[in-house]
């Protein structure tokens, strides 16, 4: 005879309700364990509130506008006759908007930002001076001469570091790189790059991240515009060398006719030199007057090539942080002390039964 399946269900139902209600009664019967657990999870989350050193974030937004020269119009469309690429085209292969926070997270911009100085307790130091006051490691170089005597001055030439230094810059690019700096850019048509910077000590936070989009921006604008700024450094020198060849002419021109005041008509071969004066006075001025318009013609290319980059938010004092009340911390400390302590309760419970 075959078993009826809606009896079943109630068996497995009523199964289940009675262990239910056993469970139940176990964990009233183990209450003081439970209210023991959850004490000390209280008093660990209070401590862990209470003591738990903050870590704040600096955030900076900026806006980034880069107009190739390639889009210009066809009035600036001309070849130079002296040999100067005067539109230059655009530099920006390896860096363009879309790769730029590529290069906030490089060690080359990251350890450059690191040498700014900083005034920080009424002194002058660097950003990486201020790392390492903040880590402690001064104290635990005490005992070591070749650490103890490391300095880090602000604005010091990198070429003059020692392996040492190089090790110590490497160890706190690793450390801000790889869980306390990120670069993120919301949208690739907007342009609008955000850095973040984390950091215990809530200036340093500040400081790094101003002076890191400093030192990218500077680097960045350098880099797009260093083509452009050579062709106008060329055409000025140009310029000021044929203005100073065409006012050498037109003194000569004059001591030429001084000399030949009142000459003699039939002596026309004394005023030849007045004639080849004035030649290079009318060469001089010809070329003089294109280098002026090529060199303002490089000057309008240079301001296209020159990026945009406009600062939207800045890290203002105070910063946001981890840092977890104390009331919320008890509670958080009560909550998981007591989930821990049921889970441990009903596994008990079941293996006991098992054995059983």
């Amino acid at each position: 005879m075959e078993a009826n399946p809606k009896t079943n269900e109630e068996l497995t139902f009523k199964e289940i309700v009675s262990r239910g209600k056993g469970f139940w009664e176990y964990i009233v019967f183990r209450r003081k364990t439970i209210f023991k657990a959850i004490l000390v999870g209280a008093v660990l989350g209070f401590c862990y509130s209470f003591f738990k050193q903050p870590v704040y974030s600096a955030s900076l937004s900026f806006a980034l506008e880069d107009k190739s020269s390639s889009g210009m119009g066809g009035s600036l469309s001309i070849d130079s006759p002296f040999g100067i690429d005067l539109l230059g085209g655009s530099t920006g292969g390896a860096f363009s908007g879309s790769n730029l926070p590529e290069l906030f997270l490089s060690r080359n911009m990251v350890e450059r930002t690191l040498l700014s100085p900083i005034i920080f307790e009424k002194k002058k130091i660097s950003l990486a001076e201020m790392y390492i006051q903040n880590k402690g490691w001064r104290n635990k170089w005490e005992d070591n001469q070749q650490l103890k005597s490391i300095q880090f001055l602000p604005n010091s030439s990198r070429a003059d570091y020692t392996r040492v230094h190089d090790s110590i810059l490497g160890v706190i690019y690793d450390d801000l790189s790889k869980a306390n700096l990120t670069v993120s850019q919301k949208d690739k048509k907007n342009g609008i790059i955000i850095i973040n910077a984390k950091s215990k000590n809530e200036l340093f936070a500040k400081y790094f991240t101003e002076a890191l989009a400093k030192q990218v921006s500077d680097f960045y604008i350098d880099y797009k515009s260093k083509k452009a700024r050579e062709n106008v450094s060329i055409l000025i020198k140009q310029t000021d060398s044929i203005r100073g060849e065409l006012n050498r002419a037109i003194t000569g021109v004059a001591i030429s006719v001084d000399n030949t005041f009142n000459l003699n008509p039939a002596l026309n071969v004394k005023r030849t030199p007045t004639a080849r004066k004035q030649v290079d006075v009318q060469a001089n001025t010809f070329i003089l007057t294109e280098l002026v318009k090529q060199t303002e013609l490089a000057k309008v290319t240079l301001r296209k090539e020159t990026p945009l980059i406009q600062v939207i938010d800045s890290p203002i004092l105070p910063l946001k942080n981890d840092k977890i009340g104390v009331v919320f911390g008890v509670i958080l400390g009560s909550v998981i002390a007591l989930f821990v302590s049921l889970l441990f309760l009903m596994f008990k419970n079941i293996f006991k039964q098992l054995m059983e």
